[in-house]
Parts: structure tokens; sequence; C-alpha cells
């Protein structure tokens, strides 16, 4: 028996190999909504990459034009004049090694970390527990950093971190499905133009072997080659 519902899989068949732009797949996700919650869209894009090479990895991040429609809790590694600052920029968490023991006690009710550079003394502790969960604070990601206000802004704004995983796919949420077409297409550019732009030097041959958009609880449904270049133009 399958674990899906019948809905599910008539869509599934319905849907079956096809390739869609990406207008025509967003309506069809928006098809597959649930009446029960607001569904997120996602993107997954399975690249041309080994990222067992760092020679081949793909990261960085990408402010979502119209956000994902969810709210950030930001938590802020600071001290002195930050500690404010961070406060007035919206920070939901801020302080230093009180904040990271009761971390180290295994309370995580935050979303986001960010950390100035010199409290990464007392962040860099907790790699054991942020690090798994994709929330240890990293230079390359903007998330240490002096400017605390442009960090905690971007992340409130939407901004979205992504990362190869070790089968050489990228998945990342576009926003929810109550969210307009238009809107939506917007977010999906931005994100997979990003992911484009993210390309190593090392990467050969095709760099975007397949792409596919997906409810949380729909089917895959398959993006066109044309889908992913009017992305690259964008």
């Amino acid at each position: 028996m399958s674990k899906h519902g019948k809905r599910y899989r008539n869509l599934a068949a319905e849907l079956d190999e096809s390739r869609h732009t990406l207008d025509r797949a967003i309506e069809l996700a928006k098809g597959t909504a649930s009446t029960k919650f607001d569904e997120t869209l996602e993107v997954a894009l399975r690249l041309g990459v080994d990222p067992r090479h760092a020679d081949q990895m793909v990261r960085g991040t990408v402010v979502l034009p119209h956000g994902t429609g969810r709210t950030v809790r930001v938590l802020v590694f600071a001290d002195g004049e930050k500690i404010k600052e961070a406060e007035e920029a919206g920070a939901d968490h801020v302080g230093g090694a009180e904040l990271a023991k009761k971390i180290q006690e295994g309370w995580l009710d935050f979303d986001a970390v960010v950390s100035t550079p010199d409290m990464m003394k007392v962040a860099g502790r907790l790699g054991r527990v942020l690090g798994p969960r994709g929330l240890m604070p990293n230079p390359k990601t903007g998330t240490v950093t002096m400017d605390v206000t442009k960090a905690i802004t971007d992340i409130k704004a939407g901004k979205v971190e992504f990362r190869v995983e070790k089968a050489g796919i990228v998945q990342a949420p576009l926003g929810k499905l109550s969210f307009s077409q238009e809107q939506l297409q917007e977010n999906a550019r931005a994100l997979i133009g990003a992911v484009l732009k993210a390309k190593p030097p090392a990467s050969k041959g095709k760099y975007i072997k397949s792409a596919s958009l997906s409810a949380t609880m729909g089917p895959a449904i398959k993006l066109d080659d044309a889908a992913l270049s009017a992305a690259a133009e964008a």
C-alpha cells in the first residue's frame, strides 16, 4: 500500500515524465495545494558536480525578492555596543556565553545565527550542535560580520542559504503556495540564478542536470531547460 493518498498518486501519474515551463510548474504545484495548511514551494536542482571535491562545492545565499513567507527567529552572538545594534535591528535573542550555555543544554528556539567576529570564540564551541543543523555562523554566508544590522535585515527579509548535498542536489524553499504566481516566479528565478552564478570553475559538462518544483506534500514537477535559461537571463 502506497504511503501517499489517492489524490497525490493521481497527480503524480498525470505529471508523469513531462517537463514544464516555470510558469506552468508553479500552476501545477498550486493545484496540489492542501486546504489544511499553507504549504511551501521548494526547488530541487541536480547538479553536475561532485561535492566530495572541495573545488566542486556549491554554496551561497540569495535574498528572495518576496521572502519565504515564514517568520525567522534570529539569534546573535555579540558584545558591547553590538548588542544594542542587534536588538534595534530586530534580533530575537542577543548575548554571549549565557546563550551558548543554554544551547549546549538543549535550547534551540531560533532559526538562524549571526556572530560578530570577536564572538566566534564563543559560537565556535557550538559546532557539534549548530553544524549538523546548518546554523553555524560562516563568513561566506554573511553570518560572521560586524554589520549585524545588514545580516539580521537580510535574514528577516527572506535570505536563503543553499548548499549542494552529497548526492549533488541543492534544495531550497521558494515561498508559500499562497504567494501570487508572479511572486513565486520571481523568487524561483532569483534562487536558480544564484545557483547558476555559483557554478565552480572545476565543474565540467552540463551544470544543472535536472530541476523540479514541489509543494510540501505534493509530487515533483519537472522543469524544462527553457525555465533554467530564463532564470539565467533574469
